[in-house]
């Protein structure tokens, strides 16, 4: 059995082995990833993603919802966070940064009476804020080149950021009616 080296939490063999692997192989077109939603009532879904176990989401009660889990919106800025909260990970790994601490605070704004079909405009966040807090000894220029490294790769960032195509099919479920 091989030793897992671990540097600052994370498989750095598995990591550099998948690296390798991007660059290497010619037919490489990107990394595919899912999710499956199963609508549960009312405006909570369970959210499968690979073997893990079930996530949900919700509304808060003020929003029609049973504020049983986080919402949509609070995903997407909890998964910014987290996707940026890697990229520091990595970038720190390879440039020889010790973390001793990293948080990150996201704040966002969006218009419900568009949502609501209530008028016309943009139902997305208008804005992100985020605030990025780095425990560390690495000099004020090194974190600050790590910090706009990772604003500039992030793919929820750039996801956010960035126009992306969307192809939804809808496909009917008919369930039988009892007579």
């Amino acid at each position: 059995m091989t030793a897992t080296t671990l540097i600052q939490g994370v498989d750095t063999a598995a990591l550099g082995s998948y690296v390798q692997h991007t660059q290497t192989k010619a037919d490489y077109a990107g990394t595919t990833f899912g999710a499956n939603v199963v609508w549960q009532g009312g405006f909570r879904n369970e959210i499968q993603i690979r073997d893990l176990d079930p996530q949900y989401a919700d509304e808060p009660a003020s929003l029609g919802g049973t504020d049983t889990a986080s919402n949509p919106v609070e995903q997407i800025l909890g998964a910014f966070g987290a996707c940026l909260a890697i990229g520091y990970t990595a970038g720190a790994i390879g440039r020889g940064i010790t973390l001793r601490g990293l948080e990150l605070d996201l704040t966002g704004v969006i218009d419900l009476p568009v949502f609501f079909g209530l008028k016309d405009g943009h139902a997305g966040f208008s804005d992100i804020d985020v605030v990025v807090r780095i425990d560390s000894d690495a000099s004020t220029e090194a974190l600050e080149e790590l910090h706009q490294a990772v604003l500039r790769t992030s793919p929820v960032g750039n996801t956010l950021e960035r126009p992306v195509v969307i192809h939804a099919t809808l496909e009917e479920l008919r369930t039988a009616v009892a007579a």
